[in-house]
């Protein structure tokens, strides 16, 4: 069951027991308790939704806008800024940084490759030669070996140091890392147009209603325990 819902339970049965057997002070733990629990239920609930005639509920809906100038800023000068670029591109613990192509390669078709090859092969001084052996069809055998061979060897090529530096260093250039911004930046609008008020209040709801629950049991145990004074001081 919802935390909030239980709190709010637990406070209302315990207000109800004193008024039932007459106790002062458990009446007065209950009804501090509903208050606590109930005022900071209503402050979470007015985070997301838009309450009749309370002023500033519904904030997350309401300030869409700039929610999402918020998140684009904290993409780009937290997660995207040239700091944390040169950071990824750089030596880390004496190595340089692994790029991890090889789930992209996998995924490359070098077959118009095994084509254009056979094509040369076909227009060269040896494309006679071929056609007195049976023509191209003698060499489609070697299609799968070839695509394989390939994917290896650029992976190989991708992981080789000088590789690894030469790139590192034309992307730190200047106008390579500004251009690199720019892209990452139009992505990220491109996505953020994409968000509803809808959508990014289900987000924020989502990551932080669980977390804001707490605010409610504790609203109702505070408010139980000052209730509890309250009823013993005034006896």
């Amino acid at each position: 069951m919802d935390k909030s819902i239980l709190t709010n339970a637990a406070a209302a049965l315990l207000t109800l027991a004193g008024l039932q057997t007459d106790s002062p002070v458990l009446l007065s733990v209950g009804l501090f308790a509903l208050s606590g629990a109930l005022t900071n239920w209503l402050a979470v609930h007015m985070l997301f939704e838009k309450v009749p005639g309370l002023y500033g509920s519904g904030v997350v809906q309401a300030r869409f806008e700039d929610f999402k100038l918020g998140i684009k800023g904290l993409m780009m000068e937290q997660f995207f800024n040239e700091e944390n670029i040169e950071r990824f591109l750089s030596e880390q613990n004496g190595k340089q940084p692994d790029l991890h192509l090889a789930p992209v390669i996998e995924k490359i078709d070098f077959a118009p490759t095994f084509d254009s090859l056979i094509e040369v092969i076909e227009k060269s001084s040896f494309g006679g030669m071929l056609a007195m052996v049976g023509g191209v069809q003698v060499l489609e055998p070697l299609r799968e070996p070839f695509c394989d061979k390939m994917k290896e060897s650029i992976e190989d090529m991708t992981r080789d140091e000088r590789f690894v530096r030469l790139l590192k260093d034309e992307l730190e250039q200047p106008n390579v890392m500004a251009e690199m911004r720019v892209k990452v930046e139009k992505i990220v609008d491109q996505r953020l147009s994409e968000l509803t008020p809808q959508l990014v209040k289900e987000i924020v709801q989502r990551m932080i209603r669980e977390h804001l629950g707490w605010l409610v049991v504790w609203g109702g145990v505070f408010g139980g325990l000052i209730g509890f004074m309250a009823g013993v001081l005034s006896n």
